[in-house]
């Protein structure tokens, strides 16, 4: 007997991935129906659907009616249409009232971490190559979202972009179709053992001693890359961080990625009260690793300085 959506959708909120991949396979002709009625054929259409199936698999614990499956992942889907329309974009989401419930409603950050899903998006992510992985993570997980901060956070052309979160996007939604149900490592000790560790991290910096902090958890032929700016190695890393302390600059950390061997740091940067606008109100440290330290570490601003207000220190 075939089950229903609601049916499914239950299942899926109790981490069963191949009733989210049965529910996504029976919806994907009519969500991409709605991307061609906006955007017509071409690739964007196709990146509009898949966007909304890896939103789908994050946040399928949000869906509030489950009978209701169909219109809600066709709400993503026309929403991230008409923002594609509108130009550069963060991560897509469907209508805000789809996620308005009640108060003890999870947020899609709880959601995620709730039940054996969670488990299989992380180990899924994880079987993605490494520039697959990377791009995946910017995209989904930081603030460093749109194509033009992917491309600019790993020096590739933007098309490049696309075609790497499109490899990885048919990996993850395929994976789910085909429904791999081996066993996965839980993936809460160890995001909480990365918040630590990049916590205490960021306080030893911010203690004035950061280059204790790169002599233990760098490479010594580590590379450090600024966009449009510097490549140099642990020194230039070390004076850089000097500098902005010297210059009373403080750094909080805010959000932690982590999948094998990348790690992202997202920070708030607060500048000196004498001087406001010192620097940009974020950072986002995009490391590689190798055998768990640094070979090569991004810095990346994905705000212009004037773009948002200054955190405070409360």
């Amino acid at each position: 007997m075939t089950q229903s959506d609601a049916e499914l959708v239950v299942l899926a909120q109790a981490g069963d991935a191949a009733a989210l991949g049965a529910l996504l396979a029976r919806h994907e002709a009519t969500m991409r129906a709605v991307a061609l009625s906006i955007l017509g054929y071409g690739p964007d259409a196709e990146d509009a659907v898949q966007d909304a199936m890896v939103v789908a698999l994050r946040r399928i614990g949000e869906v509030r009616d489950p009978a209701a499956v169909g219109p809600w992942l066709r709400a993503i889907v026309r929403n991230n249409s008409r923002m594609t329309l509108r130009g550069p974009r963060a991560v897509p989401v469907a209508e805000p009232e789809w996620f308005a419930g009640a108060a003890d409603t999870p947020t899609p950050e709880e959601a995620l971490d709730q039940g054996e899903m969670r488990d299989w998006v992380w180990h899924a992510i994880g079987q993605l190559s490494e520039p697959d992985r990377l791009v995946t993570l910017l995209r989904y997980f930081s603030d460093a979202s749109s194509y033009e901060q992917i491309a600019a956070v790993c020096g590739v052309p933007v098309g490049t972009v696309r075609s790497r979160l499109s490899h990885a996007r048919r990996a993850l939604t395929g994976g789910l179709r085909a429904a791999a149900s081996a066993a996965h490592t839980d993936i809460t000790a160890s995001g909480a053992s990365r918040w630590r560790e990049g916590r205490d991290m960021i306080a030893t910096a911010m203690g004035g001693d950061f280059d204790r902090v790169v002599r233990e958890s760098w490479w010594p032929d580590a590379e450090l890359v600024v966009p449009g700016g510097p490549r140099g190695g642990r020194d230039l890393a070390i004076a850089g961080m000097n500098r902005d302390l010297t210059a009373g600059v403080r750094q909080r950390l805010r959000n932690v990625v982590a999948s094998g061997d990348v790690l992202i740091w997202e920070t708030d940067l607060i500048s000196p009260p004498d001087d406001p606008e010192h620097c940009p109100p974020a950072a986002l440290w995009l490391q590689v690793l190798r055998e768990g330290r640094v070979r090569q570490l991004t810095l990346f601003h994905p705000v212009a300085a004037r773009a948002i207000r200054q955190p405070s220190l409360v």
